[in-house]
C-alpha cells in the first residue's frame, strides 16, 4: 500500500484534515431495554435525559444522555429496536469510561441503586489512579476513572485492535486525532494509545487497545459507531478514501444529507472493522435547536 506524495491533491486533502475544526460528538450503540438504561444512567452515573426521538416508520427510538449540553459535550446516543431485548457486546468492544472526582462514593451510589460492580475501587496495577468497573443493565463496562475535576466526565471509548500502529496512523492521519498518550505493558502483554483531540484530561480520547498476538476480534450487534463533527464532510470523505487505500477500511455512507434530517454525513470503517461517522458541523446544530 502507496505512501501519500508530498506535494499532490491528496497531500493537501489530508494536511487540510489537521486543520478541519473536529471534536466526539456521541457514542452510538443499542440497548435492550431503553427506560431502564435511562433510568441507570441518570441515577448511577448523574447524566442527564437531552432528548428524545421515536422514529416508528424505522421501528426504533433514540435516547441521548450526557453531563452537558451536545453543543460542546459528548454524549450517549442510545437505540432501541423494537422488539429486541439483547445484544452481542462481542470481544473487540472493551468499555466506555466515566471521570468523577471520587471513584468510591460514585460506586457506592451504583450499589445502592442496585447496579453491577465488576472491579471495585482501588489503584490500577502499578500506578496510583483510582479506577472501578460498573456494568449497565445491557452488558456495556463502564470504567470509572478519579479525577479532581473535568470538563468531560464521560471521557473514554476503548477498542481492541489487531494492529495498533497502524490504527494510530488511519486516526491520525483520516481523523486529524493526535496520540495523548501511550503505554506498553509486556508484564501483561498488551499496549495502549489514547488519541484524540486535546489532552486526555479535558476531553474525550479512543483507547486502542491491542493484546499481543491476537489480530483479529468479533465486533458483535450492540456498539454501533462514535460520531465526529467536521466543517466538511465532502473533503473529509476524500481524505478517509486516501488513508483507506493506504492502510485498508471501507466507505459504508458517501457522503451526503441524511433523508428526512437533511444532516450531511459520511460513514466508513476503520482497518479493523470499527465505524466512525463524520457529520456536519453546522447541520448538527441545527438539529438541536
Amino acid at each position: 500500500m502507496a505512501e501519500v506524495k508530498a506535494d499532490t491533491p491528496d497531500a493537501e486533502l489530508l494536511e487540510w484534515v489537521q486543520k478541519d475544526k473536529r471534536r466526539f460528538l456521541h457514542a452510538v450503540y443499542r440497548v435492550g431495554n431503553l427506560d431502564e438504561t435511562i433510568k441507570f444512567y441518570t441515577e448511577c452515573f448523574g447524566m442527564k435525559l437531552l432528548r428524545h426521538r421515536d422514529v416508528p416508520e424505522e421501528k426504533y427510538t433514540n435516547a441521548f444522555l450526557g453531563f452537558g449540553p451536545e453543543q460542546s459535550n459528548f454524549a450517549v446516543e442510545l437505540t432501541y429496536n423494537y422488539g429486541v431485548d439483547s445484544y452481542d457486546i462481542g470481544t473487540g468492544f472493551g468499555h466506555f469510561a466515566i471521570a468523577t472526582p471520587d471513584v468510591y462514593k460514585f460506586v457506592e451510589n451504583v450499589k445502592a441503586k442496585g447496579g453491577i460492580v465488576t472491579r471495585e475501587p482501588g489503584p490500577v496495577k502499578g500506578g496510583s489512579t483510582v479506577i472501578a468497573f460498573v456494568k449497565d443493565p445491557t452488558g456495556y463496562l463502564f470504567e470509572i476513572i478519579q479525577r479532581e475535576s473535568t470538563p468531560e466526565p464521560f471521557c473514554q471509548v476503548m477498542l481492541r485492535v489487531g494492529d495498533l500502529e497502524r490504527a494510530i496512523k488511519f486516526y491520525e492521519k483520516a481523523l486529524g486525532m493526535k496520540v495523548v498518550k501511550k503505554v506498553d505493558r509486556p508484564e501483561q502483554k498488551y499496549s495502549i494509545a489514547m488519541l484524540g483531540y486535546a489532552p486526555e484530561s479535558e476531553t474525550t480520547v479512543l483507547e486502542l487497545t491491542y493484546n499481543y498476538g491476537v489480530t483479529e476480534y468479533t465486533k458483535g450487534n450492540a456498539y454501533a459507531q462514535v460520531a465526529i463533527g467536521t466543517d466538511d464532510v465532502y473533503k473529509s470523505g476524500e481524505a478517509v478514501k486516501v488513508v483507506i487505500k493506504e492502510l485498508g477500511g471501507k466507505i459504508t455512507r458517501e457522503a451526503g444529507p441524511l433523508p428526512g434530517l437533511n444532516t450531511k454525513i459520511v460513514g466508513f470503517l476503520d482497518p479493523d472493522g470499527w465505524k466512525t461517522v463524520l457529520v456536519d458541523n453546522a447541520d448538527f446544530l441545527k438539529e438541536l435547536e
